[in-house]
Parts: structure tokens; sequence; C-alpha cells
């Protein structure tokens, strides 16, 4: 069988694993175990001399191998490779089981700063527009708050949080399961574009690379690994983005889920990772900047009702003024005997009650006071 052309590029580690991303699909993890091995030059040569094991799919693609002119396409569309080692390279993705073999980014931004606080905002294709909503505004949160979002830019969710994060003036990141000189979905190109001036554009397969639903799947766990937290704003039982939850919980990054209509069909996902205790149930960027910030950071205070001037009355008053009534005023003796307290007790809470604006006098007689009349709480 034909090795393909062979390329000077071949013997540098880099070039080297843009061919291993030509060559085989993600998450191969015979070609990992070598990589982890040795550098991408070793590797491909292993390829090249059919000794890395046995299965033939890993040769598959020896004779359409073209690194030279992969280079070329790589070098004409200012996309950047990055691999281990490089300044740029997001660490956390190196806790995956299989780390990409290289990424290709498109946009001047930095990846390895701009994945340092950020958040992966994931769900359905074929949003509600509650959750449409959800996620832009999570999406704007999260940008006025100094962090990064990184999503799949798909139809729905995905687009959603982007355009938000965009909106609020911050960075975002598009993981996409198809070379990054594409757009996929092709309405998604402008936005696409915008991602890139403002954050960067980012695949683990090669420019012209078609999506394919595997790189769709594989593509989950990169979102996920960039993420200091996973969120799932709205996902079916069966929803692709259950899986970038999965793939977090796998690294050990928290998962964040948006709760929905109980009847819902779309949010029947989220639910079921709160009920399974794979995810906490969050509802605003408080909860996600929580959620997705180092220990002892982002802490938010429990939420409490707003409090009521009643809040603080002892038990007697309580009683009085629950007994007084709304529109007619009672003398003091009746007062007493609705509440059942003491008469004898009442004028100091009577007198209480007043200068805190919950009874009025009405005649000879006491009554609440009309509760567009009464303090703010």
């Amino acid at each position: 069988m034909s090795r393909g052309r062979v390329s000077a590029l071949e013997s540098d580690d880099r070039w080297a694993r843009v061919a291993l991303s030509f060559l085989l699909e993600p998450k191969n993890d015979g070609v990992h175990r070598l990589l982890a091995a040795g550098e991408g030059a070793a590797t491909l040569a292993c390829l090249r001399e059919r000794r890395a094991g046995a299965s033939q799919e890993v040769y598959v693609r020896l004779p359409e191998l073209d690194l030279d002119a992969l280079a070329g396409a790589v070098r004409r569309l200012g996309v950047r490779v990055l691999v281990p080692g490089d300044p740029e390279w997001p660490a956390t993705v190196d806790r995956l089981r299989c780390p990409p073999y290289c990424l290709f980014v498109r946009g001047a931004a930095d990846l390895a700063s701009l994945t340092d606080r950020s958040v992966a905002v994931v769900g359905a294709r074929a949003a509600t527009d509650y959750g449409m909503a959800v996620a832009s505004d999570l999406g704007a949160g999260l940008a006025e708050r100094g962090w990064t979002v990184v999503s799949g830019a798909a139809f729905g969710i995905d687009g959603a949080g982007h355009r938000g994060c965009l909106a609020g003036g911050g960075p975002t990141v598009a993981v996409l399961a198809c070379g990054v000189d594409r757009a996929y979905p092709e309405a998604h190109r402008p936005l696409l574009r915008k991602i890139a001036e403002q954050g960067a554009v980012v695949s683990e397969v090669p420019p012209g690379a078609a999506p394919f639903r595997g790189r769709f799947l594989a593509r989950n766990r990169i979102i996920a690994a960039l993420g200091r937290a996973t969120v799932v704003v709205e996902a079916g039982l069966r929803s692709g983005s259950l899986s970038t939850a999965n793939e977090a919980t796998t690294i050990v990054r928290p998962v964040g889920a948006v709760p929905g209509p109980v009847s819902s069909v779309l949010s029947a996902g989220c639910h079921e990772l709160v009920r399974r205790g794979e995810a906490v149930l969050v509802t605003d960027t408080a909860d996600v900047v929580e959620l997705a910030s180092a220990i002892g950071e982002g802490i938010q205070p429990d939420r409490r009702a707003p409090r009521r001037p009643t809040d603080d009355l002892d038990p007697v008053e309580f009683a009085v003024w629950s007994a007084a009534p709304v529109r007619r005023g009672v003398p003091a003796a009746r007062l007493a005997s609705l509440s059942g307290q003491a008469e004898a007790r009442l004028p100091p809470v009577l007198a209480n009650l007043e200068m805190l604006g919950l009874l009025q006098r009405s005649g000879d007689g006491w009554r609440k006071t009309p509760e567009r009349r009464r303090p703010e709480g």
C-alpha cells in the first residue's frame, strides 16, 4: 500500500501532530499511548512503518497524506497550531484520557489566557425561548464579570451563550467538530467570524475537515476541559450536551444544570443530572461564578426573602397585629379578645405597632395600616 507523500516537515513534532490529526480520528487509544511514550515525529514514523499496531484503520489515510499541502493551508488561513508544551496550550486538556493531538486556533487571542477563567455553556439545539434567554443572560453576565464562555457554536443554547458573551463585551471560544475554516452550521458563519475577532475558534481536526457525528461527540470533551465548570441550560434525556457534562465529571470539573418546567422534555436531562447528584442546580450568573470559582472565591450569600416589618415583632406584638382587622377599627378590649392577650398588656404593644406603621387608629379603635402606606421592610 502507498505510504503517501513524505514531507521533510514530518521530523518536526508540531507538523507531525498535524499529520496525525489528518490520519486519525480523535480519541484513538493506541496512538495516544504511542504519543505518551514519545513525540509526534516518532509516532508518525511508527504509522509510516506500520508499527502502530495491527488495527488497519490507523493506516487507511496514509496514501492521502500530503503534509506540505496541509501546512500550506494552515499558513494561508492564518491558523495557529498548538501542541503540548506551547505557552498557549491549555493545560486542562491534558486531563483528558485522550487529549487532542494538536489544536488549530483561529483568532489572535491567547487560548490559555482565554480559558483561565471560563465556563462551558451548553444545551439543546432545539431550545425554547426560555432556554435561549437564560443562556444569553448567563453569557452576558459572565462576560461582565470577566469570564469567558466556551461552547460549540451550534444552534440553540450554544449560539445564545456565545452571543450573550459577545454582547456583554467579553471574549468567547467556539470548539468545532470540523475545520476552523468551515462554518457549521453555515448560518453561523457571521457569528464565528465575530467569535474569532473577540476570542477564538478552535478545533482538533485540520482545516477542511468535515463535521461527522463522531467528531461532535469527541469535541464535547474539549469543551468540558476548556471550562472551569460546565453548565447545561436545556437538555433532553438523549441530548449530546449531556456527554459534555459527563466528560466534565470524568475530569473532576464541576457541573451545573439550569432547572426548567417539570413538564418540559427539554429540561428532563438537566433535572436528571440534579436528581442523580451529578450537577448543582444553578439559576443565574452568581450561581455559575460560585460553581466555577476556586475554593473560597465567588461565594454568594444564602438567598433570603426580603425582610418585612413584622419579622422582628415579638409573639405578643405579632398576635395583636395579626388579629387586627383591615377595614374597620376595633377597641383595644375587643382586640385583646381577638388576639388572646391580656388587655393590660396592650397599651405599650399598640404604641409600638403604631410607631412601626403597622397599626393605625380608626375612631376609637385600631386597625391594620393599609399596605400601600406601610414602611418598606
